[in-house]
């Protein structure tokens, strides 16, 4: 149990990810100064003063830490930065260990650069500053900074100021993943509803599409869950839907997670051919048989190369393929055998994922029954990804972070060139709006500088009875 004391309610939410990279998985309580003393192994002692911040930390058995360094609340970044910076010298002292991400938490690492680069910085001072004021490592500064640089370029093919994005939520999957947390509901108990919320989500449309007809509309995309358990005619009538509400002729991208190889069948496939859909994702998240066992993934490896061969046949020139790493008693050898599988279909790009395992996740639910498997990423894996990757000609072209990844590591995309999912960039830099309908969606706006959202209900049942109230929330938020 590591415990958290503070004498001001602040920076708590800046320190506790920290804790967490150096000490994952274990149990973190907060209290405040004048509250009973509980029973801890390790302890962070946090006072703040007028114009200082003094940490302090204890481990049982052994010689306490101290520093302190001056502050001005005012600027809230820099006193954040900080005290991050100082309890990052103290933990890495406490532990012998490094991070390849050093203090840098709480923002996606390309947004650094990105920001650095629209006000004219060299590269030399982009990647001092990841060093310096973040610690990190050189290799992760300087693959921030080349996505960065790639993603500027992506950017131009979306309209940030008159144009927007779309995106599609469809919650149902065959089975739910161990590591899943997103909205999803296995399709075998919710079919005979699947029309009734395809009604739901043409009145979201309808909407969409007469409020923005203004805009320009640069890409689509539709996740999940898993959008290819609907049916043929299902997804037929849904494309169709969209073809016949919106104008398109300015659409980069249309992309249909396909995701797992058991909901697709060359019917469905294509349906997506014929709609137009200019991109798809197959994922195999491993080619490690018994793992996918494991983790809930009803599909086998022959299935990923059967479908991922069958979609080459209907035509599809640009497909994705998902993978994780850091999944239960995965090693680097198994990491590489589904790099050498990988290779040989040669897909059009790659998504590698660190493991992160969300409270909604069934792996954290029953984390008592799985206490026994290993599930880690390193460093050394998220390299040998992008070694074979790079074999392939693709480049890096997306990246970022989440709470709890293994590791302490990042998700990165990695594409041969013009075939970047442009929508992944959108939805990373928020540098358009993202209108987003279905259950679970969350709508992002975007006014200059200025970011808000707007979240649907996660329940299918609520959204079905309330989805005027979803139009309602989106009236209110962009002012209709």
């Amino acid at each position: 149990m590591i415990e958290i004391v503070l004498n001001q309610d602040r920076y708590e939410q800046d320190l506790r990810p920290l804790l967490m990279a150096f000490f994952p998985g274990e149990p973190i309580c907060v209290r405040s100064e004048d509250k009973e003393e509980g029973d801890w192994d390790r302890q962070l002692l946090v006072i703040y003063r007028e114009k200082t911040v003094k940490l302090c930390w204890q481990e049982r058995r052994k010689m306490p830490l101290e520093n302190q360094t001056q502050v001005d609340y005012s600027d809230y970044k820099e006193t954040k930065n900080r005290i991050k910076q100082m309890l990052y010298t103290m933990l890495t002292r406490a532990t012998g260990k490094t991070l390849p991400w050093g203090s840098l938490t709480g923002i996606r690492p390309t947004k650094i650069a990105m920001e650095m680069l629209e006000q004219g910085k060299k590269d030399p001072e982009i990647i001092c500053h990841y060093e310096e004021d973040y610690f990190c490592s050189r290799r992760k500064a300087e693959m921030s900074l080349e996505i960065a640089k790639r993603e500027r370029e992506i950017l131009k093919q979306a309209d940030g100021q008159d144009g927007y994005s779309l995106y599609i939520g469809i919650p149902f999957c065959p089975t739910t993943c161990l590591y899943c947390s997103f909205p999803s509901y296995p399709i075998a108990k919710w079919a005979g509803r699947v029309e009734e919320y395809l009604d739901a989500l043409k009145k979201e449309i309808a909407f969409t599409a007469d409020h923005f007809r203004e805009k320009k509309l640069n890409t689509v995309y539709f996740g999940g869950g898993t959008p290819t358990t609907l049916a043929p005619e299902q997804l037929d009538r849904l494309l169709s839907e969209i073809h016949n509400r919106f104008d398109l002729q300015n659409l980069r991208e249309l992309t249909v997670e396909a995701g797992r190889p058991d909901s697709i069948t060359r019917e469905k496939l294509e349906v997506l051919k014929r709609q137009g859909v200019t991109r798809i994702s197959i994922n195999p998240q491993t080619m490690k048989q018994d793992t996918l066992n494991l983790i809930g993934r009803r599909h086998t490896v022959e299935q990923v190369k059967t479908v991922f061969a069958m979609a080459r046949d209907v035509g599809f020139t640009n497909i994705n393929m998902d993978l994780i790493l850091g999944l239960p008693n995965e090693t680097i050898e198994d990491v590489r055998h589904t790099m050498e599988e990988i290779a040989l279909l040669r897909p059009d790009s790659i998504t590698v994922h660190s493991l992160a395992i969300k409270r909604a996740a069934k792996l954290n639910i029953f984390r008592e029954a799985y206490r026994n498997y290993s599930m880690e990423n390193s460093e050394e894996q998220m390299n040998l990804t992008e070694t074979y990757a790079r074999a392939l000609g693709m480049n890096p072209y997306y990246l970022y972070r989440q709470k709890n990844m293994s590791g302490n590591l990042e998700n990165v995309g990695y594409a041969l060139p013009g075939k970047e999912g442009l929508y992944n960039i959108l939805i990373m830099e928020e540098k358009q709006t993202i209108a987003a309908l279905g259950a679970g969606a969350t709508t992002k706006a975007v006014f200059g500088d200025r970011i808000e959202r707007c979240e649907n209900v996660k329940d299918i049942q609520t959204y079905l009875e309330k989805t005027d109230e979803m139009l309602e929330r989106k009236r209110r938020l962009f002012g209709f």
